[in-house]
């Protein structure tokens, strides 16, 4: 039976190169970058170098760079941080934030709103596109932050981040963007669209899993979420993860030198299964089929087919996929993302194929292969009954 991974968009195998880098870290540089003695002053080192590699892979710099546990901490302390900022200054805190984004964006933005603020979810077209009529009316009345994301998790839908980007400058608001799904796979620079906030995440890309990265652009201000110390510029307390911070910036230098040769394999392997599985599900359905998508997500919908069912089946066979967000693994609960760009999708498996790194054209075959074969199955054994 073949172990074919495709759900990379979940998680990822952990780089040899950080491996070994966080490895030897385990051993040097174990003292708390705190301490003001050698051993606090060599994990200090390596922390300040950690640092100076993620800005410099995003085009940032050293000191807008802060280190936190994962995407979810840095899309919450974005949010909810710069409500802070909004309530110290007397202001009612007004979020604006797109239908598609990651639920940690939805539901901290949602507390704001149910701690006494304002938040305006956009709506979206097929394609992905917000309403930017209602972002525009949205921003005349002095939003604190719009948060859009740059890639969907789900969908792979690319969004009009410069679009948005632009609107959000004209209009003097706080811009923040979920990178996570885009950082290795697209451009991820963040003068180019004119980001205030990125979120970043390690385990997507080849680093260690509770790592991540918010950039704060100086001038922007965010209070913290959590107290009990002075690190991270007293925006994120807790003694570093120095070991963490190594594993993940080294992932993400590897991820950007190496983002155009791998946007194009993975593109084409894309492209290759989506054929194949077009050609032998008749009824097939692309979601994002019309829209500007990334390379290494293919999500599609198959009729009549109960979504549990077919994952399990093919878990079975040894191909790991999803039905969309790992984040929400368990829920039966129709995808917020396809809900928002096709409205309700009654008797519709949705299944999320994910590329990487280690995925091949051999898996991809095999794949597309044992999912037709599967879902025939499937359908031939409900249509016994």
């Amino acid at each position: 039976m073949p172990e074919i991974y495709l759900d990379h968009a979940a998680t990822t195998p952990v780089r040899d190169e950080v491996r070994i880098a966080m490895a030897s870290a385990f051993g040097e540089s174990f003292g708390n970058p705190s301490s003001n003695h050698k051993w606090g002053r060599q994990a200090a080192a390596e922390l300040d170098k950690s640092r100076e590699r993620v800005a410099t892979a995003i085009g940032a710099e050293a000191d807008e760079i802060y280190f936190v546990r994962g995407g979810t901490e840095s899309d919450n302390l974005a949010i909810l941080g710069r409500a802070e900022i909004s309530k110290s200054q007397a202001e009612e805190p007004f979020v604006i934030v797109s239908a598609l984004e990651h639920k940690a964006v939805l539901e901290s933005s949602a507390r704001v709103e149910e701690r006494g603020g304002r938040r305006l979810v956009l709506p979206v077209e097929e394609d992905g596109t917000p309403d930017l009529d209602m972002l525009e009316n949205g921003l005349s009345d002095g939003p604190i932050i719009v948060s859009v994301m740059t890639v969907n998790n789900e969908v792979g839908i690319r969004l009009p981040l410069k679009q948005v980007a632009e609107r959000t400058r004209f209009h003097g608001a706080v811009l923040h963007s979920d990178a996570v799904q885009a950082l290795g796979k697209t451009p991820v620079l963040v003068d180019t669209p004119h980001v205030d906030l990125l979120t970043l995440s390690g385990h997507k890309i080849g680093g260690p899993r509770g790592t991540g990265v918010l950039y704060v652009r100086r001038g922007v201000e965010i209070a913290p979420i959590m107290y009990g110390g002075g690190q991270e510029n007293a925006l994120r307390p807790g003694t570093e993860d120095v070991a963490g911070a190594i594993g993940m910036s080294i992932a993400v230098d590897l991820a950007v030198r190496e983002q155009e040769s791998e946007a194009q394999r993975m593109d084409g392997l894309r492209k290759t299964l989506e054929s194949l599985l077009s050609d032998g599900i008749p009824d097939l359905r692309v979601h994002g089929e019309q829209a500007h998508r990334a390379p290494h997500i293919l999500n599609v919908g198959i009729p009549d087919i109960d979504p549990e069912t077919l994952l399990a089946a093919l878990d079975l066979e040894g191909i790991a996929v999803s039905s969309g967000s790992a984040c929400e693994s368990g829920a039966h609960a129709q995808s917020h993302v396809l809900k928002a760009l096709y409205g309700k999708l009654d008797h519709v498996a949705a299944l999320r194929f994910s590329l990487g790194r280690t995925s091949n054209r051999h898996d991809v075959d095999e794949a597309a292969t044992i999912t037709i074969e599967t879902v025939i199955r499937i359908q031939n054994r409900a249509a016994d009954k």
